[in-house]
């Protein structure tokens, strides 16, 4: 991927919020994604009548806030616990 500046592949630095749910950084973003929805499925936090919905428990309502929250949403409050390494 030499000379492509792809923001996905950037390690970024990670809140201790975030670190909580998915370990420590830095990290990719599409790492920081992919194991957000792997620590979302480990603890069954999708909606079970809509599974655009995420329900957040205690650590993951710390980063993404304490309510319900849809999946496309979700990215965006991630990205809030993120800063540039």
């Amino acid at each position: 991927m030499a000379g492509k500046n792809n923001a996905l592949q950037k390690p970024v630095n990670l809140t201790p919020e975030l670190e909580e749910v998915v370990g420590k950084g830095p990290m990719t973003r599409a790492q920081v994604t992919s194991k957000v929805w792997d620590y979302i499925k480990s603890k069954d936090l999708q909606d079970s009548k809509d599974k655009r919905m995420i329900n957040p428990d205690d650590k993951l309502g710390d980063v993404i806030g304490k309510d319900q929250i849809s999946m496309f949403k979700m990215t965006g409050a991630v990205s809030k616990h993120m800063t540039a390494t």
